[in-house]
């Protein structure tokens, strides 16, 4: 079995961009708002979703390994 990642959009830091939606359209959503929200708060490593909160152009993505917390992204410096 493979990794399991907590996925959050801090939606007072997104701007709608709807790049995320793009490059993982089945790991995120945009409200009526356009507000980026994940489909699930928790899902399967996945590099679509690594590569959108790469992507995101104010990094309100985060990613964290399920069960620990550790971060994958933003990495911890």
């Amino acid at each position: 079995m493979g990794q399991r990642w907590q996925v959050a959009v801090d939606r007072s830091v997104c701007v709608g961009s709807g790049l995320c939606v793009g490059t993982a359209p089945a790991a995120f959503t945009l409200d009526s708002a356009r507000q980026s929200h994940p489909v699930a708060s928790e899902a399967d490593a996945d590099a679509a979703v690594l590569a959108a909160a790469e992507g995101c152009p104010v990094e309100a993505i985060t990613i964290r390994l399920a069960g620990s917390g550790e971060p994958v992204f933003p990495p911890e410096e």
